[in-house]
């Protein structure tokens, strides 16, 4: 509707709408924006490469964010996201570089592929107690990430889950993990410990190299 719109600054949509199509404000790279509290879902390539956009609040009637909805935000530094919420799809949040902080709600029961790939200036992260796999990519290139705990309901780190998160110091594995999938910690240089615990059945090809602090 409002596809490269590169001049928009702001934008407030009333409450009576209810549905927002896919690549709506996509390049709108000027633009701020006030969300209806009626909408349910962010659709796909809603907001990508907004690059100016520094804060958004996802009203609480949402369920769904969608595939590569906010890929390329780069000034996005603050995001709130409701109890309502139940799936982050596929790259929502891809380099999304000045984000810093974010808690996924406990309602969140699957994170997508390369969700948070390249935020580089995430520093802290809260994982959802639902969530049951770490997929493919979800924090690769995460370079500011320090420590995480991967909740008790996971099962699956998939592959480079964790690829090149160079400041990934900790990381706490839950007893429930059976599976780390290939080069899910590649490049995770400043890991110096892990233990890995008995559920673990299967280690991919290649999961910790590069891990140049691991002893």
């Amino acid at each position: 509707a409002f596809e490269d719109c590169s001049a928009l600054t702001s934008i407030t949509i009333p409450d009576s709408v209810t549905t927002i199509g896919e690549n709506a404000f996509a390049g709108c790279s000027s633009l701020t924006i006030h969300l209806p509290t009626s909408l349910t879902e962010i659709k796909d390539y809603f907001f990508v490469n907004c690059s100016v956009l520094t804060s958004i609040t996802i009203p609480d009637s949402v369920t769904t964010i969608g595939e590569y909805a906010f890929a390329g935000c780069s000034s996005l530094t603050t995001i709130h996201l409701p109890t309502s919420l139940t799936e982050i799809k596929d790259g929502a949040f891809e380099d999304c570089s000045a984000l810093t902080s974010i808690t996924i709600p406990d309602s969140v029961t699957v994170i997508g592929e390369n969700a948070f790939k390249g935020c580089s200036s995430l520093t802290s992260v809260h994982l959802p107690t639902s969530l049951t796999e770490i997929k493919y990519k979800v924090f690769s290139n995460c370079s500011a990430l320090a420590s995480i705990t991967i909740p008790d309901s996971v099962t699956v780190i998939g592959e480079n889950a964790f690829w090149n998160c160079k400041s990934l110091t900790a990381i706490h594995l839950p007893t429930s993990l059976t599976e780390i999938q290939e080069e899910a910690f590649m490049g995770c240089s400043a890991l110096a410990s892990i233990t890995i615990p008995n559920s673990v059945t299967t280690i991919g090809e290649n999961a910790f190299a590069g891990c140049s602090s691991l002893t």
